[in-house]
């Protein structure tokens, strides 16, 4: 038995499979990918990496499975999973994953090729355990897949905790060890046993006010959007021999030097080195944005960035829009016990239709530029768009933002 010592869950015991798997080069990989991405650009301390991420998830998993009064083989199977659950992971955590989806058509919890060979592979089989099994809990697939993935996970129990230790914002605080004890089964579906409505809430409210304040704040989703941009320019470079499928197993440190090395991304990797960041020339709620916007595939979404270009006469690499998907809430699925009954949180708590309705309002779609040339791309946007807002305000609005933002973090 292994003892670890973890600034979020004090003293973790890994021992069996956990323990042989701890030490191959898929786990320790996730040394040297951070967390959080692109957020230390604005938290400093969000420095903490998939892997302690990785040991907390499966602590959580033993003390879950414990409650539940499961153990022997299916238990190994889920610890094994839990450690396992971010091993698909590319650099800098999901901020290339859209990136690498369109070329490879693998998400980071399609790892069933990764646990099946190299050390990962043996060491399963070792342990009697079929790594397509593992492969498919990490997806969420079968009872026990719904407790590494799905609206109840020990993944989602410990990355709010987690982040909101490391960047010092206290909304992800939640008590994990109340939601780990009242998880039951109920003809297969995981839920939260009797009287647990507001523990299932706490979730949601704290997952509702860390997404704004840290995992979609601004300067975070222009640095993803820069380092989006350098790696796409990476993989198109006729100077590199960097393919998607390397790309995905790279670690943080392998793609910065990719990024410095190549002609075609020294620019961003300057940038990014030295955090001179592009700025919002637009920053529009949901209601000014044609659906059309909202729902264009990549290849549309580049030409649009063209257009605005020649429009305000920049180079192309100057101006890169930011569409987040529409606002969803898959946390209201979450199932708890009520009156014997099983029933969805979203049909329960009238909380939940005042946080759909906050999460709808703090939606914003960004198109970024250097600060130099944001008020002309700002302009042009607008016009190339059909954005519902008044192209000359946008400037105004925004800079009085910046100013009142920046007194506090950039």
């Amino acid at each position: 038995m292994t003892t670890i010592k973890d600034s979020v869950h004090d003293h973790i015991r890994i021992d069996g499979v956990a323990r042989d798997l701890l030490d191959t080069p898929e786990i320790q990989r996730l040394r040297r990918i951070r967390q959080l991405g692109t957020v230390s650009m604005v938290y400093p301390s969000a420095n903490h990496t998939r892997f302690e991420h990785s040991l907390g998830v499966y602590h959580l998993a033993c003390e879950a499975l414990e409650y539940l009064g499961i153990d022997g083989r299916q238990a190994d199977c889920v610890h094994a999973a839990a450690l396992l659950h971010d091993v698909g992971h590319g650099p800098f955590s999901h901020n290339l994953e859209s990136l690498t989806h369109r070329r490879t058509g693998r998400y980071h919890d399609d790892v069933h090729a990764l646990l099946t060979e190299g050390d990962v592979g043996e060491v399963l089989r070792a342990h009697d355990l079929e790594p397509a099994a593992v492969a498919d809990l990490v997806a969420g697939e079968g009872r026990f897949g719904q407790l590494v993935s799905g609206e109840l996970d020990v993944d989602r129990m410990d990355y709010l905790v987690r982040d909101a230790h490391h960047t010092g914002v206290p909304y992800g605080t939640i008590d994990h060890g109340r939601l780990i004890r009242e998880l039951t089964f109920v003809n297969g579906e995981l839920v939260l046993d009797e009287g647990n409505v507001q523990t299932a809430e706490s979730l949601l409210v704290a997952r509702a006010l860390m997404n704004p304040t840290v995992y979609s704040h601004s300067v975070a989703r222009i640095s993803k959007a820069m380092l989006r941009r350098a790696a796409e320019r990476l993989l198109e470079s006729p100077h590199n021999e960097v393919d998607a499928d390397r790309l995905q197993r790279m670690d943080d440190h392998d793609l910065i030097a990719a990024l410095r090395s190549c002609p075609s991304t020294g620019e961003f990797s300057r940038r990014l080195d030295q955090r001179d960041l592009f700025k919002r020339a637009v920053w529009a709620e949901i209601d000014d944005v044609p659906g059309g916007i909202i729902e264009a595939d990549h290849e549309s979404i580049r030409a649009f960035e063209r257009e605005i270009a020649a429009d305000a006469g920049v180079e192309p690499d100057s101006v890169i829009l930011d569409v987040p998907g529409r606002p969803s809430m898959k946390e209201s699925t979450t199932r708890v016990m009520v009156n014997g009954d099983v029933r969805q949180l979203g049909q329960q708590s009238p909380l939940v239709e005042a946080l759909r309705a906050a999460q709808y309002s703090q939606w914003r779609f960004g198109v970024y530029s250097p600060a130099p040339e944001r008020d002309r791309v700002g302009r042009a946007a607008v016009d190339v768009l059909g954005l519902d807002i008044d192209g000359a305000l946008v400037s105004e609005v925004r800079d009085g933002l910046d100013t009142t933002l920046d007194q506090f973090v950039d």
